[in-house]
């Protein structure tokens, strides 16, 4: 055990920088923290810019294949669950029901990932049993893969 640690003191920087968080953590939860201050001054009385342009201009501003994927499931989204609300959750496109966010996409991109990611929050109504899924890695969307996610959207909001 002893060398270990002696060895693990031996990297120096390397160990030394390490400080529990990526630098597109840090940089998601930065944006959050800006969500949540523009929600505090929405209710204000401030002006409120459209929440779905915003989901939309961040949309535009992704790499074309998280684009593709993004654009699609919002697309998705508003046909099977137009009651959701579109909204941004740490700089992604997110959709709440009542304030909590249901579901939400997470580009490869941001996180320098192999895959997309669309993920569903504790208010999804998705339980089966005692266990089932909760985040669906994304490469690209067949007509299939798009049914699948319309019937998911569709009882998440249910």
């Amino acid at each position: 055990m002893e060398s270990t640690q002696t060895s693990a003191k031996s990297t120096g920087a390397a160990a030394e920088k390490y400080d529990g968080f990526t630098e597109e953590e840090r940089s998601a939860m930065k944006e959050r923290a800006r969500e949540l201050k523009a929600s505090t001054r929405r209710g204000s009385g401030a002006a409120r810019p459209d929440p779905e342009s915003e989901v939309l201009a961040k949309i535009a501003e992704l790499e074309e294949a998280d684009r593709v994927l993004a654009e699609r499931i919002h697309e998705i989204v508003k046909a099977s669950a137009p009651a959701l609300s579109p909204e941004l959750w740490y700089g992604m496109p997110a959709y709440a029901r009542d304030g909590k966010v249901v579901c939400f996409f997470q580009s490869a991109q941001k996180f320098k990932a192999r895959y997309a990611t669309l993920g569903f929050n504790d208010p999804a109504n998705l339980d089966e049993g005692t266990m089932w899924p909760t985040a669906f890695a994304l490469t690209q969307l067949t007509p299939a893969d798009e049914a699948r996610i319309g019937e998911l959207i569709k009882k998440a909001a249910g």
